[in-house]
């Protein structure tokens, strides 16, 4: 005989849809996610989340958008309407529109309106360099990493990192695009040379050896790992991301893995990122702490429905924010 609990859902009286049962009450929510391309896997997921929660969802790509940036009524317009009503925002903006996609999150964030990341925590975690400063001085595990102006300063500066192998990185790459291991330190110093012949801005780290081309993607949602998963290189490769060929599986973390992952998204004041670790013989390190990450290896190979953990959080936070005048709460430091 099927037995039916029809107390588990009630209507109250501003509308929300109300679980009696874990205490949880959701309510239908406009949300405008930024992204540049709809059909995107990410953005398509976060859309079908949301819509399957009863929530109205709008893309928007951030470089048609203009502002009207005034004290008292800031405004944002699209395709030349303008956009009003939004309960919250969910950024999924690329690397190389980041100036311009975090100045148009910041005019949310004039509206009253939340953000699933707030725009500083966003340009924070995308300077590798600063990110690394702020999580060295926190006792964030990490690589030793070296960074250096003029080339007078190549061979101190390899020394100071305990010399080749070592891994040398574009402060300004994305996706494992920029970043070259070096096997000698006469390739070192002819890769650094040439980089900065090219005026770029570049960091020098020890190469983990042990880790053996492999790293640990940790999915951190309002301070929680809620998927992990291990990224491992094609032979001869020692970049593990999945845009270079690498390959994704299930992973179990240790207690101590979970506990860098949120304590690295909590310093750079990020809600959802993923952080990149390592597995060292001094313990875990974190390479990167990712402020868009991509859902589809890690749904895909955990098995999990991650968009709608991230709209959950969203909307969950949008309705504790709800009716605050500033609805930003900038974390971390720097």
């Amino acid at each position: 005989k099927r037995h039916v609990t029809s107390w588990a859902l009630a209507v109250d009286s501003n509308g929300c849809c109300c679980d009696q049962l874990n205490g949880q009450c959701e309510q239908q929510m406009k949300i405008a996610i930024l992204s540049r391309n709809r059909k995107l896997y990410s953005t398509r997921r976060l859309v079908e989340a949301a819509e399957l929660k009863g929530h109205e969802v709008k893309v928007i790509d951030v470089l048609r958008c203009y502002m009207n940036i005034t004290s008292m009524r800031p405004s944002i317009h699209y395709r030349g309407q303008v956009l009003s009503g939004f309960d919250a925002v969910i950024p999924r903006i690329g690397a190389s529109v980041t100036f311009y996609g975090t100045a148009v999150l910041r005019q949310f964030e004039m509206m009253g309106v939340y953000p699933l990341n707030e725009s500083v925590a966003i340009t924070r975690s995308r300077d590798k360099l600063r990110s690394m400063q702020l999580l060295a001085r926190k006792g964030i595990g990490m690589p030793v990493t070296g960074f250096a102006h003029n080339p007078d300063d190549i061979q101190d500066l390899l020394k100071e990192v305990g010399g080749a192998p070592l891994v040398i990185k574009l402060l300004e790459g994305t996706q494992g695009i920029g970043v070259v291991l070096a096997e000698t330190q006469k390739a070192a110093e002819s890769v650094i040379q040439a980089f900065m012949g090219l005026k770029a801005n570049i960091m020098v780290q020890e190469f983990i050896k042990e880790a053996g081309g492999a790293d640990m993607r940790c999915l951190v949602v309002g301070e929680k790992v809620v998927a992990a998963m291990k990224r491992q290189g094609p032979e001869g490769e020692f970049r593990s991301n999945l845009h270079r060929g690498g390959s994704a599986s299930l992973i179990r973390l240790t207690p101590e893995e979970r506990s860098t992952a949120v304590r690295a998204a909590s310093i750079m004041g990020l809600n959802v990122c993923g952080v990149d670790i390592l597995r060292s013989n001094h313990g875990p390190v974190v390479m990167e702490v990712n402020s868009s990450p991509g859902l589809e290896g890690i749904e895909k190979a955990t098995e999990k429905d991650i968009a709608g953990l991230i709209i959950d959080f969203a909307t969950r936070r949008a309705m504790e924010t709800s009716g605050k005048k500033n609805r930003t709460t900038t974390r971390g430091l720097g």
